[in-house]
């Protein structure tokens, strides 16, 4: 299916994924961003300017605007949520009502609307659990210790992810679920390792590495994201099933991150270790043989080509 004359909504539109997506889509189709502009990166990048970019301001938990944005569209992609550890600890409750209450909002809304092209829903590598190697999507979901603020984002995700699938088997729902693994590039504000260690090591300020740095972690560069975005909304196979998405090939420690950071940058920035803030995530690293044997989908940008090009955007922008 060519993604042509298309009127595409974006929930978390204004948002990293949301907006670079929205880059690739906007010059065939009519896209609506829907945001509570709470982060808004696409502040930076001119996105909202372009002639076929509309963007609307509020929130899913507003099921009303919900239902009214999503009036006449062919398709949705469901990109808002509460992310980032640091924000899940401190707002565990809004994490929940967010992403399971704005999650369901989007769902009964799209299916009120008629959307009949593809809903796309965001899950989390972070249902498989701290210790995920090479795991595919019909691994065992892990919810974690109730009572810790930690897992709250991953319950929350896998919740919307188990409705969005229902939604599928019992009302035909053309629904795509992905699993982003540990994604950065160009327009990532906010949290996440690598934008806040380019950023340091930019200004050659100290680097803080929470725990002993051995955590493992798989990388994958935002255009790659947006790839399997694109194939999840192009190709029939796609309905109906979950994707893992990720890098497999840009594995490092925390520890080796920084330094890979502060190699390519060239950056006298010193590494410090400070106690860790939460229960964490040892090993992530992810299985995509289904999403290239369904969809076509390989990773493309490697860890070093990656920073740079995310550092070239941060210097550009001066953030």
């Amino acid at each position: 299916m060519a993604i042509e004359g298309k009127h595409i909504v974006i929930t978390g539109g204004a948002g990293f994924i949301g907006s670079t997506l929205a880059g690739r889509l906007a010059d065939h189709n009519r896209v609506t961003l829907f945001d509570n502009l709470a982060r808004n990166t696409i502040q930076h990048t001119g996105g909202a300017l372009h002639p076929n970019v509309s963007l609307v301001q509020g929130d899913i938990l507003d099921s009303t605007a919900v239902k009214r944005v999503f009036t006449g569209a062919d398709i949705v992609v469901h990109a808002a949520a509460i992310a980032g550890i640091d924000t899940v600890i401190k707002s565990p409750v809004k994490t929940m009502e967010v992403n399971m209450i704005g999650t369901a909002n989007v769902l009964r809304a799209a299916q009120e609307a008629g959307v009949k092209d593809r809903v796309i829903e965001f899950s989390t590598s972070e249902v498989f659990g701290s210790m995920a190697y090479r795991v595919t999507e019909e691994n065992h979901a892990v919810a974690g210790s109730a009572g810790e603020a930690r897992w709250v984002y991953a319950v929350s995700k896998l919740a919307g992810e188990h409705l969005a699938h229902a939604y599928f088997r019992e009302h035909g729902m053309p629904v795509v679920t992905l699993r982003p693994f540990n994604i950065y590039g160009p327009g990532q504000t906010g949290e996440g390792a690598i934008q806040i260690f380019i950023r340091k090591a930019l200004r050659n300020e100290p680097i803080s590495i929470y725990g002993d740095g051995s955590q493992i972690r798989a990388w994958c560069f935002v255009d790659d994201m947006v790839d399997a975005l694109m194939l999840a909304l192009e190709h029939p196979k796609a309905i109906g099933e979950s994707f893992n998405v990720g890098n497999a090939r840009a594995v490092t420690t925390i520890f080796g991150l920084a330094e890979a950071v502060c190699r390519v940058l060239n950056s006298r920035s010193e590494i410090v270790f400070k106690p860790p803030l939460s229960a964490d995530i040892e090993l992530r690293i992810p299985e995509t043989r289904k999403a290239a044997d369904l969809l076509g989908f390989k990773a493309k940008v490697d860890l070093e080509e990656g920073i740079r090009r995310t550092a070239d955007w941060y210097r550009s922008n001066a953030i």
